[in-house]
């Protein structure tokens, strides 16, 4: 499975911006698929999740609320709405993927390259 992030860039605190990851491959094998960040000097912390059906998702502590996740009907492209932007959200968000549900958990089998989202007024 590779994964491709779209839809970084540059925003102002306050602002939206929305991430895409497309899936190519064996797309079958994309059973879970969750976004990840990592900010300078910071361990990689867990963003959002959804599985297969688009019916079970999982959220960070810190986003729970502003982000959201979801996945188009074809099941090979999931998005990440992020509202509400803070400077702390700045970080490389990346998508993975994973053969089962693994929610929170850093086992994902497939890493995308990551996008830079940068909030800065």
């Amino acid at each position: 499975v590779q994964l491709t992030e779209s839809g970084g860039g540059l925003v102002q605190p306050g602002a939206s911006l929305r991430l895409s990851c497309t899936a190519s491959g064996h797309t079958f094998m994309a059973v879970g698929m969750g976004w990840w960040r990592q900010a300078p000097g910071k361990e990689r912390e867990f963003v959002a999740a959804i599985n297969w059906s688009g019916d079970t998702t999982a959220y960070g502590e810190s986003v729970e609320g502003r982000f959201t996740i979801s996945r188009d009907s074809a099941k090979v492209t999931v998005y990440l709405q992020m509202n509400n932007l803070r400077p702390k959200d700045t970080a490389v968000y990346y998508c993975a993927s994973s053969v089962r549900w693994v929610g929170a958990r850093e086992s994902y089998d497939y890493w995308g390259q990551g996008t830079q989202v940068t909030v800065s007024s």
